[in-house]
């Protein structure tokens, strides 16, 4: 069904220079699952560390954020003190 109701891409969307990264500038988190087995976690860390992420493993697959929730909201917390 969503296919049905999906418009195509503006054209701008492959065209139009998209700027600096976000990541370049601003602070980051990230929270990888060590049991993932959609994206590789040597992945996620590769690119969380490119990043400059302050990073935390948590023993969980993909959605961390539902089988770990307090581990994620940790990160959370810790995040909006460093940046208030």
């Amino acid at each position: 069904m969503l296919g049905a109701t999906q418009r195509p891409f503006a054209h701008g969307a492959f065209t139009a220079p998209s700027g600096s990264p976000a990541w370049a500038s601003i602070p980051s988190w990230g929270v990888i699952g060590t049991d993932d087995g959609a994206i590789p976690p040597a992945e996620l860390t590769f690119m969380a560390q490119r990043a400059h992420s302050q990073t935390t493993y948590v023993k969980a697959g993909h959605l961390s954020m539902i089988t770990q929730p307090w581990a994620v909201a940790n990160v959370i917390n810790q995040a909006v003190r460093s940046t208030s």
